[in-house]
């Protein structure tokens, strides 16, 4: 069910949820947070729909929040059921002066003594701990691949990480960290050398993948953008070397990774680039800070050295 409100005020859609559950029988009492959305309207849709999937296993109400240039005004649309999967879902877009202050829209519409994630899809607060809705927030949520400039954004999160920041791009790394460490985990339990790291030149999860090994390994990190007329999305390789050879995961092709290892048979891996909805759910399944990531974006990131040219 949706349920629009023109020209309308907080107050108003607070009283319109209690009416909802009143006398459809929706409660509230089952969601398990709040989830925020700050996003513009290209991109909002296609959070939403994320999060719906997500709520399905983290049952939550869900804050979507979008502003633009106008006659002060708020418009917004309650969906439920169907709808919004596990979720109740508000839809706010402010315009004008209605729309200066992010957080006086949320304040009364939290849910009450239940966490806050802030999340923002695209363009995020160059320090985002510190924004009207990072301020109340528990996690805090961005994404370093929808900035062109990598690199300079990847830098920025390590400035002004806080306890409770995160991103989509680490969160892209967990079936390559899980892969890395179980090879690792094999005889012959031989030292890393070195390390050659290979990406699409538009993936911060190629750069922080080679400082997680900078920082775990203290060896040195090599790592480059592939050209793109051969590889253009995500990570494409890992080459960690060792005395009696060199260990290689490399996407042949999107979604298929070949693992090649010294006298053994080289081994097809199910690799695939994730989905929004399967890296926002497992930022859900964790709202204590993420410490490992806060020691990539800070330490081994300024220990990482620039990359190399394209290969």
């Amino acid at each position: 069910m949706i349920i629009d409100l023109p020209d309308t005020t907080v107050s108003k859609v607070a009283k319109q949820l209690v009416k909802v559950r009143e006398e459809g029988g929706a409660v509230a009492l089952g969601r398990v947070l709040t989830l925020v959305i700050s996003a513009r309207n290209g991109v909002a849709e296609a959070a939403i729909d994320a999060a719906n999937d997500a709520s399905r296993e983290h049952p939550m109400r869900v804050i979507v929040v979008t502003t633009g240039e106008g006659e002060a005004h708020i418009d917004a649309q309650i969906r439920i059921g169907g709808d919004a999967g596990a979720s109740e879902v508000i839809v706010l877009r402010a315009y004008g002066d209605a729309a200066s202050n992010e957080e006086s829209l949320i304040t009364g519409l939290l849910l009450p003594d239940a966490p806050v994630v802030a999340w923002w899809p695209d363009e995020a607060p160059s320090d985002p701990a510190s924004s009207p809705l990072g301020k109340i927030a528990q996690r805090r949520i961005t994404d370093a691949a929808t900035s062109p400039d990598v690199r300079d954004r990847l830098s920025l999160r390590g400035r002004t990480h806080a306890p409770g920041d995160t991103d989509l791009a680490w969160t892209r790394l967990t079936h390559w960290r899980e892969q890395l460490a179980a090879v690792l985990d094999q005889p012959p339990f031989e030292a890393v050398t070195a390390v050659d790291v290979r990406g699409a030149a538009g993936s911060p999860s190629t750069a922080l993948l080679a400082a997680w090994l900078q920082l775990a390994l203290q060896v040195p990190v090599r790592w480059s953008y592939e050209n793109p007329e051969r590889w253009s999305e995500g990570i494409k390789s890992v080459r960690l070397s060792r005395a009696s050879g060199d260990i290689l995961l490399e996407r042949t092709e999107p979604g298929v990774a070949v693992l090649t290892q010294p006298d053994q048979p080289d081994h097809d891996l199910v690799l695939p680039r994730r989905t929004l909805r399967e890296c926002l759910a497992e930022e859900l399944r964790r709202l204590d800070p993420d410490v490992l990531y806060g020691r990539v974006i800070t330490a081994g990131w300024e220990q990482l050295g620039p990359p190399e040219a394209v290969a």
